[in-house]
Formats: structure tokens, sequence, C-alpha cells
């Protein structure tokens, strides 16, 4: 085997539709892999479409198509060798021309194709072009001959298999890419090749791990070596095998065994072994053993251990539990999107700071969201390293799809590519098929709009789970999400809490946080609040042109807050627990607060229901460009408050104030492999510390388990509850709890006495709260962008004191650091209500 990468060399130039005057007829260098976008943009022809209100400049881009040419050098093939032109991933409608003939069409960005090109290949130049059509004009075309199916925004990108999310969502900009996003190379090879390797590992009740190697090999098809005697060789650890395969034969299963096999575990559960798995393809020799150089090789890491997904039915309805090596894991998640719209800017490097900020937070679970892509390998890799599970869609998501060819082959082609690539990687513990089709199926107007054409019923039930079955049957399927296990549509809502994934959207949507208590569900894969991005990130990237102060009703900001009535939404969830101040400043930090607020509320109340809640996966993790938006890490990498929110939700010990049969009750949750066993002291005091009743109780919660204990009378119930809160500690754990909500609480708005201490690389800052400080947060990036700190959203207790390590090397004062617009808290807020209920 013989690779020649082609990613040197491409030019770039518009091939048709509304190009401006100064981008029709340049032909520029082209980065391969890369887009249009990005080549314009490194050529200076476009602004970034990321700041301001660019984006809204480059609605001609929709409807234009792009050709990539390259002047491919090569040698003349011998008789006995093929030649294979390879594109990992085309994106998305293009037409592959070799000397000016036409050798593959494609429509389908989610899969990869092989085309034979060695008739008429001699050494020399030869050109090789890609035209790209516009994949909105393709698709609407397919509508037009298809019928229009229902979806979730006006483009119809439910008609063509491009990564759903480019056509614009609620998150993100409407840019629509096109062109060579993968690899592409030449390969040369002889007598045959690994077409496709897949290991199937599981792990017996005695401890031995069982790899079975699962092998399709194509064979050239020229001389008569194309019916060799091959022989395929297996290694992992320290065991070995190895196969002969008859002329003609076209797979094989080669099967090892590694006893006492390191189990690999999510994190916060084990370890996280991984081991190297080779298997190389040869000619027999006489005696029927591997002769001279390999033909091939295939090299991955696995991971041994076993998954399964419980959907058993009991007195709550139908569980949706992930037992990873036979143990019950409660998700801690977080949905994940392509963390850049421009793919081909995320490195590996970036995914590994991502999925590092995901272990900060105490996550263990990502969900591969269907409106993205099948991700990449250094997504798993990284995933496999640090031990976070994997929930991977299939790629539909919020719209009917046709079913009719050739929909239905591209679909079956890509799912069938994209299982058995990722058969090595631990870290995948679930396929799903799709995002709330299901539900807009039953809920959304799609039947009348419909009238009996398809729309994907068949994909999610037939198609993918066969495809699971075959390729992948070690690990489980699931319909989609929301989806009730095991119950027909018009029997059980597909978002019926009670049985299997749910979505809260309610919440966010029509009504106050408060309301996530309202239900039990089994397993919640979506749930969520808005928030803006942090405050350089605005600086930045979003901007008023004549250079104004930015404001939350100027078009650059809407244009960068892209959910419908976002901003309304916002105001209204912010009225009932924080007001709504009328400065931006102020306001940001109030809206980043309050989602950090609602999504910490849903977590603890899910948590707390453990073993019957059995995951919580929030929406979302990450951003693909600066936009206000669910996401906890912002399009410039920063966590938002909300980060912070979900480490303190998800941490291994939680303590949270819980309603339990109509009472108030402490409920202790212990995520950990040990006996939480302490004495909690609880207190009942004035906010400015004052003791009014306490008590203490000897507490002990078993391991992975939750203990619910009943507050003593005099503790629950307040005699000021606008004056008064509640302190619980619990072996370094500590939780506050009010009886109002901030808007009716007596807070100082002044509450804390800071310092700062020059440290080796940045500074401390030391608060001691006079009165109770809820939710003291250091904003460092308003005095350096590229400073971070340790903590936020830490509530103090009068009398207590909290401690932030800013790391940073700009040279900053106590003033600095220590500003109202730096140094807040939910506190602060309180006398900007006061101003804005009493107008002067």
């Amino acid at each position: 085997m013989i690779t020649q990468d082609l990613h040197e060399g491409w030019t770039l130039r518009a091939a048709g539709g509304p190009v401006p005057d100064a981008i029709a007829g340049r032909t520029i260098p082209a980065t391969v892999p890369g887009s249009a976008h990005t080549d314009l943009l490194a050529a200076g022809l476009i602004p970034d479409p990321y700041l301001d209100r660019n984006e809204a400049e480059l609605v001609w881009a929709h409807r234009a198509d792009w050709q990539y040419d390259l002047t491919l050098t090569t040698q003349e093939p011998t008789p006995d060798e093929r030649v294979d032109l390879v594109f990992e991933g085309l994106d998305t409608v293009a037409t592959v021309s070799l000397d000016g003939a036409v050798v593959a069409r494609t429509a389908n960005q989610h899969r990869s194709y092989r085309v034979d090109v060695r008739e008429g290949l001699t050494s020399g130049e030869h050109a090789l072009s890609v035209h790209f059509r516009s994949a909105l004009e393709h698709a609407e075309a397919e509508r037009e001959r298809l019928g229009a199916r229902p979806a979730a925004y006006d483009h119809p990108f439910n008609m063509v298999r491009k990564m759903a999310c480019s056509f614009g969502w609620d998150w993100g900009p409407d840019l629509q890419t096109a062109g060579i996003w993968k690899p592409v190379r030449l390969e040369r090879w002889r007598t045959a090749r690994l077409a496709q390797v897949r290991p199937l590992v599981t792990v017996d009740a005695t401890g031995t791990g069982h790899v079975d190697v699962h092998v399709d090999i194509e064979r050239s098809g020229l001389t008569r070596s194309d019916d060799a005697t091959l022989v395929l060789r297996a290694t992992v650890r320290d065991a070995e095998a190895t196969l002969t395969l008859d002329a003609g034969a076209t797979s094989a299963v080669v099967r090892l065994e590694v006893p006492d096999a390191p189990l690999w575990w999510p994190a916060g559960h084990g370890a996280q072994p991984l081991s190297d798995l080779d298997v190389t393809l040869d000619v027999a020799d006489a005696g029927g053993a591997p002769g001279g150089a390999p033909l091939d090789s295939w090299h991955r890491r696995i991971g041994f251990r076993t998954v399964e997904l419980d959907t058993s039915t009991d007195e709550h309805g139908t569980a949706f539990t992930f037992r990873i090596n036979g143990r019950p894991v409660f998700a801690k998640g977080a949905n994940w999107i392509p963390d850049d719209h421009f793919l081909t800017r995320i490195t590996r490097e970036r995914l590994a700071r991502r999925v590092d900020q995901a272990l900060g937070a105490h996550l263990n679970m990502l969900r591969v969201w269907g409106g993205g892509i099948y991700e990449t390998e250094d997504f798993y890799d990284v995933c496999d390293e640090k031990g976070i599970l994997v929930w991977q869609d299939f790629l539909l998501a919020c719209s009917a799809y046709p079913e009719e060819d050739p929909h239905w082959s591209e679909l079956e082609a890509e799912a069938r590519e994209n299982v058995a690539r990722l058969t090595p990687h631990p870290s995948l513990v679930l396929w799903n098929g799709g995002n709330e089709n299901l539900w807009g199926f039953m809920d959304w107007g799609w039947q009348e709009k419909l009238e009996g054409r398809t729309w994907g019923h068949r994909y999610a039930t037939e198609l993918f789970p066969r495809v699971v079955a075959e390729l992948e049957p070690t690990r489980p399927y699931s319909d989609g999400s929301p989806y009730s296990p095991g119950f027909a549509l018009d029997v059980v809502h597909p978002n019926d809490p009670d049985h299997g994934t749910h979505h809260e959207w309610e919440v966010w949507n029509r009504v106050d946080y408060t309301a996530y208590r309202a239900d039990v569900p089994r397993f919640c894969s979506e749930f969520g609040f808005q928030g803006p991005p942090a405050w350089s990130t605005l600086q930045r990237a979003v901007r008023n042109p004549d250079g104004t102060p930015l404001t939350k009703a100027d078009p650059v900001f809407l244009l960068h807050q892209k959910a419908e009535d976002g901003n309304g939404k916002l105001d209204r969830g912010l009225a009932p627990h924080l007001g709504v101040p009328e400065d931006f400043a102020d306001w940001h930090w109030a809206t980043q607060l309050n989602q950090a607020r609602a999504v910490a509320y849903a977590i603890e109340h899910y948590r707390s229901w453990w073993p019957r809640t059995a995951g919580a996966i929030v929406w979302q993790l990450n951003d693909c460009w600066p936009v206000t938006s669910w996401a906890a890490v912002d399009g410039d990498e920063r966590p938002k408050p909300l980060w912070y929110a979900l480490r303190n939700a998800n941490a291994p010990r939680l303590l949270t104030v819980q309603q339990r049969d109509g009472h108030e009750a402490l409920v202790a949750v212990n995520d950990t492999a040990d006996l939480w066993r302490a004495t909690m002291h609880v207190s009942r005091q004035r906010l400015d510390g004052t003791p009014l009743a306490e008590a203490t109780m000897d507490v002990r919660v078993g391991a992975r388990s939750v203990t619910a204990l009943p507050l003593p009378a005099d503790i629950a119930t307040p005699d000021d509850p606008t004056a008064e809160v509640l302190v619980a500690r619990l072996d370094g754990v500590l939780t506050v709890h009010t009886w109002v909500e901030d808007v009716d609480l007596a807070l100082d708005p002044a509450p804390l006495e800071a310092t700062v201490t020059g440290v080796e690389g940045g500074y401390r800052v030391d608060v001691v709260a006079r009165s109770l400080a809820r939710d003291v947060t250091i904003l460092a990036d308003r005095v350096d962008p590229a400073a971070t700190v340790d903590e936020a959203l830490i509530t103090v207790p009068a009398g207590g004191r909290a401690s932030f390590r800013v790391r940073t090397s700009a040279p900053l004062s106590a003033a600095d650091l220590t500003a109202p617009a730096v140094l807040r808290t939910a506190n602060d807020l309180a006398p900007l209500r006061a101003a804005v209920e009493t107008p002067a």
C-alpha cells in the first residue's frame, strides 16, 4: 500500500451563482482539507463571518458553485497495481473529474468515496477537478421532486446529506460551507487491501477479554495474484492470532482472548487503560505463513469494557440506565455540537481542551447531536483517553426526512461506514436514531403537512437498528431522543418523562425554571437555559459599526442571538428571580447568572432522584461561534458562569435541599465508590449570621447512592423568609438555601470585604462576607481577556471566607480585580431592581 496525499497545490474559483465582482473570475490558493469560506477569508476576499454583522453580508454564498483544481503528478501503474482516488469527505454536492472525464458524483458530506482511476493514468501530469454545486439549490430541487417535508427552519436541510446546522440553527450561523473537508489521496496497491476492520470487544464473567476482529477484504481483480491465499494476523497485548484465507475469500473473523483484561471505566469510576490492536494482511508463502512485506495494515487502540442499556419496566415506568462493566452509572452529561462551524479549523488540541472542560465540570458523557457530524477519530480518541462516555446520534434532527432513494441508500451507506469506523472506541456507548424527529411527528403539526408522505420513521425503527445489530451488536441502540422504549408512538408519547429519554423545553420556552421539579424523568437528554458569551468575547466579536457601546437591542447583538424571541425569554426568565437590569453590563451578568442557576436547579433535582432518574444531559457544552446560547463554554473557549454551575451541581458529592412528600429535605448525593459518613451541621440564621436554630445529624450515604434527610421543623420553617437562610455543611460540602427568590430577599448589596495578593502566575483574591453573599464571581476577562479564574458562583454565608485564584500575565491592581464590574455577586443586583422599580 503506497499512499500519496493530495493536499498541496489546489486552487479555488467561483464556478457559478451570484458571486460578487471582486471574487468572480479570481483563482486563489486553496487549503485542503478546507472550505471555500476559509479560503476566501485567507485571501482577504470576504470579512470574517463570525464578526459583527458579516454573516448577513455572505448570504450570496448560499447559491454559489465552486471549483477546486489540482495538477496531479504521478506514475503510470504497473500491470498488477490498482490505483484508487480516495476522498474521505466532500462537502457536499460534488462532481469529480480527472483529465476532463467525470469519475464520481457525490451528494453526502457524511461518507467517504473511493474511485478506481487506474485506467488512463500515465506518468506525468493530470488535471483533477472537484466541482461543488450549491447544496441549497440541490436540496430545493429534491424538495420539488419529492414534495416538501416539515423542518425546524426554512431551508430544506432535510433534503440533502449535509451537516444540518450548516444551514443555521438557533445558536449557529447560516453559512452553508462547500469544500474538500477531509483528506484526499491516491492509494496504490496490489493483490488485496483491508477494506474494513471492525473489532468487537467484550469481557466475560471471568474477566477474560474477547476481541472478534471482523475484516472485509477487497481484492484488486487485476491478475491471477488476486486469487492468492492470504494471511490475516491480529495482535493485542500478549494475544496473537492468525488466519488463512482461501483464494477468493473477502471476509474473515480473527478471534483474540486476553485473560484478566484491564477494564476501561468512565471518568469517576476507574481508569481508562487502552490496548494497541494491530492487524496485517499478507500473501501466504508456500507453507501458509505470511511472506514478504504486508499488503496492508491497520492500527487502533481499544478498551475492554461492557455496555448495557437497561430499559426494563418498573413501578415508575421505563428505565433508561447505562451499565458499564455491570455497574449502573448516572450520566452526567452535556450535548455536543461541532466546535467550529468551519469544521476544518477544529484540531485535536482544541478537542482535548474542550473535553478537559467537560471533565473539569465533573461530566462523564457527551451526546454528539444529530444536526452535526459523526465526530472525528481525534474526538473519540480523546474521549477514550479521558473516560468520557459518548452517545452518538445518527444524523437526523428536528425534521421529517424522505425515505425514497437516493436518500435511503445514502443514509444506509453513511450509517454502515460510520458504525464500522467507530467500533474500536470504548467511549462510544450508544447509537441513537436521531434528534426530536419522533416527537416532531407527534406534536409539531407534521402529520397534516405530510399528507401520508414518508418522514423518516423507518430509518429509526428499521434501517439504523438493523445496521447496528449487524455491524456492532455489542453496543445498544435507541430509536431516538426523546423516545419511550418499547412503545408505539400512538400508545405512549415519545417525550413521556416516565419512559426512556425526555427533553424538557417547556422551561426556557414557556415556564419558569422552578417547573423542572414538576417531573422526575427517567433520563433527561436535553434541557437548558440561555445566556450571553463572556464579556471579552462580545467586545471582540459583536460590535456596533459606529463604535457605540453595545445594548441587547442592537441589530448586531440580535444577529448573534438566534433563538426565537431569545431576549424576551431571557428577560421573562430573569424577572421572578433577579429582576431585569436596564444597564447592559448588569443585564449581561444577571442573564449569565440566571442561566447558571436554572441549569443547576435542574441537575440537582435530577441527581437527587437517582436511581429512578439515571442521567441529565444539559444542552449544551460548547459553541461554534460567538453567540448568545445555551452553552457552558462560549465560542472563544471561555467558560461562562454556567460551566462553574455544572461543576458544582455535578460534584461527586452533593448536598441539596429538595422537596420530598410535600416537605423540604436535605438530600445527600454520593457518586463515589466510598461510603460517605460524617456529621452534618444545619442552621437557620439571619442573613447577617445571627443564629436562629441549629441541629446536627449523623449522615451515612452508601457508595453511588442518595439519602434524603428530613429537616427539623424549627429549621425548615423560617420566621421571616425575606431575611433568613438555611446553611448546611457535611464533610466540607456546603449548601445554602433561601425560602424566597432574590427579588424578595433583603440582601446587603455590598456584603464583601476583599483583599488582593500577588502570587505566582497571577493574583489571589480573598473575600470575607459580612452578610450572606450569593454567587460571588470574579469576571476576570473584563480586565484581561486572557485571564482565567479557578472558582465562581461561590455563595458565602455571613462570617465565611472564600479565595479565588486569577491567572493572568497582565499587571493588575487590587482596584482592577475588585471593581464593581469585576467582583460581582447576586446581591449587587438588588439596588438595580430598586432603581428600576422606583424611577427618579
